[in-house]
């Protein structure tokens, strides 16, 4: 059994901020009070402990009251990503069979085909008694997020408070605890990087400085006045972070301690930037399954090994499949209390572990002193000629060019080769094949050089902001049909 984690907290801090939204803060206390009457609502409209609950719903105070509330009811909660379409709502909503499902009444037309109640509605109602727990079974399910679906079909994974708890207690033997510790939220609540932050902010005592998007002016006026210790982003958020800072030629304060880079493989290019700005850059490398990090680079190691996700942290453990020596490439596999016991609805018989090692997909390796390199996603590997190209490669010597703000690179059928590389921009200015080709040349070898080149406005990225490259497969499908 662990403590329950917000009421355990209220004993120790209940004055200590817990939440900053705008002009708006709340302790701990206040925090606990809020969940512990719409619980009590909850009550109300029939809802008791074991129940699944269903939450659609920007980043917002009322979404983190929501989840709290659920939890301290016995609940599990279902966070549901609100920029999905309307099909892929409905796919995960009837996946998960919810005993309610909770929107923001901004949304309630988007599942207009499944009974709802919107988070107003909710409030409105009296707050029934209950009884609390004190403490929580360590293999209860806390909550359930669904795959970021970029190689297929999304998965409802299971993450417990053993899960939970672990990651945050290996995260916090790795960055360490400050007294003054403010963690900079912009990741979506929805997605584990955001909900593992608030799960942090309750076992640390720590405050959260929540935004419902990115918003980039805002950010880089609390990054360089020093607002905020920690911050997570992945690498196009980071790489408009850089551009902000370039063009006001600012430095961050030094009260920020850590910044988090996860999301995928990042461009050498933005880490030397980052270093000139004075951002401590820790990549950091985890997934759903794994309730968030599974290695993170120590910060006295942040430029020594610049490009390297670390070492697994203190309470994990990571092998590389079929590697039997120092830079040998093959697939990720990690065991931990940290990584999920398995997943939900059509996929419930789908084994997360084999013989107690989650297969993530992923590419990586280890160098001679044990530190992790992430190389790719397995799926994404382009085969041309019997040599393997990890498009995370190429897209990173592309994003060294001075004109190009985002770069993505899929695989091409070819009759000779098998597959060719491909690369979409979205760049400054009009650039031609011959051009790229010119700047890549002492960066690649030759058949890692991008065969065709598309010039796009944007990315295909999930909520996440992780580049889709399967939608890359398809636009291409889609213009050779044209």
């Amino acid at each position: 059994m662990y403590p329950n984690w917000l009421a355990q907290r209220v004993k120790m801090t209940p004055k200590r901020k817990a939440l900053t939204f705008g002009q708006h803060s709340w302790t701990f206390q206040q925090l606990f009070d809020e969940a512990m009457n719409l619980a009590g609502s909850l009550k109300t409209v029939g809802i008791d402990n074991g129940n699944r609950v269903a939450i659609l719903s920007p980043s917002n105070p009322s979404l983190i009251v929501t989840i709290h509330a659920c939890w301290q009811l016995g609940c599990e909660v279902v966070l549901l990503n609100e920029r999905l379409s309307d099909g892929e709502l409905d796919y995960q909503i009837n996946d998960a069979q919810p005993t309610l499902l909770l929107v923001d009444k901004d949304y309630q037309a988007r599942v207009a085909n499944h009974p709802s109640v919107t988070l107003d509605e909710l409030a409105e109602k009296a707050s029934s008694k209950f009884e609390i727990e004190d403490e929580w079974p360590i293999d209860r399910t806390m909550s359930i997020m669904y795959t970021s679906g970029t190689t297929g079909n999304p998965k409802g994974v299971r993450q417990t408070v053993r899960n939970h708890t672990t990651n945050a207690t290996a995260s916090a033997f790795n960055m360490g605890i400050q007294s003054n510790d403010v963690w900079l939220c912009t990741m979506p609540v929805f997605h584990i990087s955001g909900l593992s932050i608030f799960i942090r902010s309750v076992l640390y005592g720590m405050e959260v400085k929540l935004y419902s998007k990115f918003d980039l002016v805002k950010v880089v006026d609390d990054l360089v006045d020093g607002q905020v210790t920690r911050m997570s982003v992945v690498s196009v958020m980071l790489e408009r972070i850089l551009r902000e800072l370039e063009e006001r030629d600012a430095k961050v304060s030094p009260c920020l301690l850590t910044m988090l880079v996860g999301g995928g493989p990042v461009p050498s290019n933005y880490l030397e930037r980052a270093i000139s700005r004075g951002i401590p850059i820790l990549q950091t490398y985890g997934m759903t399954e794994t309730a968030s990090q599974t290695a993170t680079l120590a910060p006295e190691d942040a430029v020594r090994k610049l490009g390297s996700s670390g070492k697994p942290l203190y309470l994990s453990f990571i092998r590389i499949d079929q590697a039997s020596k120092p830079f040998e490439e093959g697939e990720i596999c990690i065991r931990g209390g940290h990584v999920t016991p398995g997943y939900i609805g059509s996929h419930t018989t789908t084994a997360s572990q084999v013989k107690g090692w989650l297969h993530t997909g992923d590419i990586g390796y280890f160098d001679e002193e044990g530190y992790l390199f992430v190389v790719d996603r397995r799926s994404d590997l382009i085969i041309s000629g019997g040599e393997n190209i990890y498009p995370a490669e190429v897209e990173s010597a592309i994003l060294q060019h001075p004109q190009i703000r985002e770069a993505g690179v899929c695989g091409m059928s070819d009759e000779k080769w098998g597959q060719v590389p491909v690369a979409f921009i979205v760049s400054d200015e009009d650039m031609t094949l011959a051009s790229l080709q010119a700047f890549l040349q002492a960066k690649l070898a030759p058949y890692k050089m991008p065969k065709a080149l598309y010039q796009v406005n944007a990315m295909p990225r999930n909520a996440s902001n992780k580049l889709l490259r399967r939608e890359l497969r398809a636009w291409l499908i889609s213009k050779s049909s044209k």
